[in-house]
Formats: structure tokens, sequence, C-alpha cells
């Protein structure tokens, strides 16, 4: 039989463990992405080397209305599958005042920065294509997959995360997420569909080594 002082306890603990969950701040992910929601600014990143010699940063693309931020590689046949299509997005995008960015991570040979220039040539990219080789900034963006993108508005703000369209296969495409989402950004509207999950390889993230030797 519970005491009188016991139930006082009880109440104790459970306004006390309320109190606190109002003070904390929520954590709060988006539907697929394990980091970031919408509307979440968008993480930056400093300046990093791309295939045609020169360096980018976050900042250097404050002029265009909308950034697209894509996850990629050299080495994901997914990844391989959307090139042409990358190509022609910027091709697209261009005059609209839209940037197209691409960042690999990945550092398994065939996808490290020479390989990356090799590839850029032989495809003839069109648009920035990044490397970084700490891999921090697509855990910052939550990014599992080649290839993943990510909409950012003027504001740069997250208004979309996810595939490009519904099909990795070009002619089956029915959908095309990613051009919806850049004409909502581009009003200053969030798109009727803000995230849907990226099929595509897994981004090969480097696992700490523990040291056995201690």
């Amino acid at each position: 039989m519970t005491t009188d002082k016991e139930r006082l306890d009880m109440r104790i603990v459970t306004m006390v463990v309320l109190g606190l969950s109002l003070l904390l701040p929520s954590v709060k992910a988006g539907e697929f992405n394990p980091v970031l929601d919408i509307k979440d600014p968008a993480p930056k990143w400093t300046a990093l080397p791309a295939t045609d010699g020169k360096r980018y940063a976050f900042e250097d693309f404050k002029d265009h209305d909308v950034l697209v931020v894509v996850f990629t590689c050299n080495s994901c046949p997914y990844a391989v599958d959307y090139e042409d299509r990358l190509v022609t997005f910027a091709k697209e995008a261009k005059d609209s005042n839209v940037a197209l960015v691409a960042i690999n991570v990945n550092k398994v040979e065939e996808d490290l920065l020479p390989a990356m220039k090799e590839r850029a040539k032989q495809k003839g990219f069109n648009f920035p294509y990044l490397f970084d080789e700490t891999q921090e900034i697509a855990k910052k963006y939550g990014a599992g997959y080649t290839p993943e993108f990510f909409v950012l508005n003027k504001e740069r703000q997250i208004v979309y995360m996810g595939a490009m369209d519904d099909s990795t296969d070009a002619d089956k495409v029915t959908v095309r997420y990613l051009e919806l989402a850049v004409a909502a950004a581009k009003e200053g509207k969030l798109p009727a569909k803000q995230e849907t999950v990226a099929i595509g390889c897994r981004i090969r993230i480097e696992r700490a080594r523990r040291d056995r030797s201690k």
C-alpha cells in the first residue's frame, strides 16, 4: 500500500522530470535523415578542393537564389547513372540563378581527387565537384548514400532532402523531386514533397579503430 509520503515523493519526481524536459532543447531529425529536418539551417563548409583546381566554400554561393548540394562519388553505379542528369540540371539551372555543388567524401582510391578530376573531364562536369577528406560535411548533413540531394533556399534553409527523382533509370522517371523542390524554393515556398528516401550506395564513412594495445 502506497503511503502519503511515497505519493508525494512520486509527484516531486514527476514534476522534476517534466521540468527538465521543458528546459532541454528538443532534438528532431527528418523523416529519413538522422541529423537534419526540413527548414533547418544548412551546415556550412570551409574551402574544399575541387576538380577544376580551385577551392570552394559554402559562402562562395551566397549570391545564388537556390543552392543544390549533392553527395556523390565515382565508384557507385547509382551515382554514375545520375551523372548525365546532373550535367543537364546544372546547364538548365545556370540561367535561373541556381547553383549545383557535388561533394565526394569517399576515400577509396577510385574516389580520391585525382580520379575525380579524370571523371569530371571525361563527363564534362559543368559544376563544382568537391572533395572532403575529413568526411565531416557528409556527417553534418546526415548524408548516407550516393547520390543524395539537398535543396537550400535563399535563406539557406533545407527545403528538400533525398532522391533526384523517382527512378534510377532515366527513361522511367515520372516525378522529378529535385526540380519541383527548386521551383518551390525560388518562389519562397516549401515543395509538396519535402523528403524522400535516397537510393544509392552507402557513403564509406571511416570508422575509428580501437587501440588494442592498451
